[in-house]
C-alpha cells in the first residue's frame, strides 16, 4: 500500500490494478496489459509465491513485454533482477525521490512517446503492483472526454485524404493513363525467363545460430562458438569462446531438448560443447574448457555421457600416448 500510495502522488501514473500473489498477478497483467509493473520478489507471504519466476511466466504470453520495476527489502536479489531485464530495482519503502528518477528515465526512453522534459508533463503510463490487496479499477470522467475528440480528429483527416485521392486520380490525363496501359502490354508479352525469381533456402546444411531474444532485441550467436552453458534458476547462462556470456530465459533443460552433438549434458547444471573440451579427469571428476582455465563437474548420473565424449574424441583423427 505504500509503493501504491507514493506512485499515485505522481499525476503521470494512473493505478490499474493489484494481486497479491503469483497466479492472480499473471492474470491481471494479461488482462490490463499495463506499461509498468511494480514487482515484489520477497514478499512477507511465501505462499504468494512472488519472485523473479514471475518475469519468466509472462515472457510465455506476451511478444511485448512491459517495464518491470522490482521492489524488495533485500539488496542481495540486485544483480540477479538485472540478468532478467528488469527495468529498475527500488529498495521498500519505496521513497518519492527514487520513483521519480525512473520516471524520467521512462519519459527518456519514450514509453509513451513523450518528448516532455518534466515528470509531471508525461503521458500517463499504467500501472500494476504485485504484493498488495486488490483494488477495483477506476476510469474518471475526464480521462474518457479526451478521447473522442482524438477520434473526431482521425475521422476529419481519413474523410481530407480520401478526397485527395479521388482528385489526383481524375487528374491523371487521357496520354497518361494509354502509357500504363501501353506498359503494362509490355511487360506481360515479355518471356518468363527473363522474370528474376527469389528464394529462400531451408538452411538445414548451414551452421546452427541460436537467437536469443529479448524485448525486440535479436541476439545471434554462432553455435560452434559456445563452450558449455550453465543453469541459473529458471534461465542459463551462454558462455562463448571470447569469454562473454550472455543469458536466456530458458531453463537448461529447454536447451538440452533443443539441442544436439556436440552438446551434452554433464551435470544438473551444465551442458558442455565436447568440441572445447581440453582434459577428463574421472578421478576429480571435472571437465577442462580449452584456453581457459575453467573446470566443469560432471555427476555420476552422467557417467555415461562423460564416456561418450572419451569414445566420440577418439574415434577422430586420434593418437593416444
Amino acid at each position: 500500500m505504500k509503493t501504491k500510495a507514493v506512485a499515485e502522488s505522481f499525476q503521470n501514473m494512473s493505478f490499474l490494478a493489484m494481486a497479491d500473489n503469483y497466479d492472480d498477478g499473471i492474470d491481471v497483467v494479461l488482462e490490463f496489459l499495463p506499461d509498468i509493473v511494480f514487482l515484489e520478489i520477497d514478499p512477507q507471504e511465501p505462499d504468494s509465491k512472488l519472485s523473479l519466476g514471475f518475469i519468466n511466466e509472462l515472457h510465455r504470453y506476451l511478444s511485448v513485454m512491459p517495464k518491470i520495476i522490482v521492489t524488495t527489502t533485500n539488496d542481495t536479489h540486485c544483480l540477479q533482477s538485472y540478468k532478467y531485464g528488469v527495468f529498475d530495482y527500488l529498495i521498500n519503502p519505496i521513497e518519492a525521490k527514487e520513483l521519480r528518477k525512473s520516471i524520467f528515465r521512462l519519459d527518456k526512453e519514450g514509453i509513451k512517446g513523450s518528448s516532455s522534459s518534466s515528470a509531471g508533463n508525461v503521458l500517463p503510463p499504467s500501472l500494476f503492483i504485485a504484493d498488495v490487496p486488490k483494488v477495483e479499477t477506476v476510469i474518471t470522467e475526464a480521462e474518457i472526454s479526451t478521447i473522442e475528440p482524438i477520434s473526431a480528429i482521425v475521422q476529419e483527416e481519413s474523410v481530407l485524404i480520401a478526397e485527395s485521392e479521388i482528385l489526383d486520380e481524375n487528374s491523371y490525363d487521357r496520354e497518361l493513363v494509354e502509357n500504363k496501359i501501353n506498359i503494362s502490354e509490355e511487360v506481360a508479352t515479355e518471356p518468363k525467363e527473363n522474370n528474376t525469381t527469389f528464394e529462400i533456402n531451408g538452411g538445414k546444411d548451414k551452421p546452427l545460430i541460436i537467437c536469443v531474444k529479448s524485448y525486440g532485441d535479436y541476439r545471434y550467436i554462432d553455435a560452434k562458438d559456445i563452450c558449455y552453458l550453465q543453469a541459473d534458476n529458471n534461465s542459463t547462462d551462454i558462455h562463448l569462446n571470447t569469454g562473454e556470456m550472455i543469458t536466456a530465459f530458458k531453463t537448461l533443460k529447454h536447451f538440452e531438448g533443443v539441442l544436439n552433438y556436440p552438446f551434452v549434458r554433464i551435470h544438473n547444471s551444465y551442458i558442455l560443447n565436447i568440441d572445447y573440451v581440453s582434459r577428463i579427469h574421472t578421478g576429480n571428476a571435472v571437465c577442462h574448457i580449452k584456453n581457459t582455465t575453467t573446470k566443469l563437474p560432471f555427476s555420476k548420473s552422467y557417467k555415461e555421457n562423460i564416456d561418450t565424449i572419451i569414445a566420440t574424441i577418439a574415434s577422430g583423427n586420434y593418437l593416444e600416448i
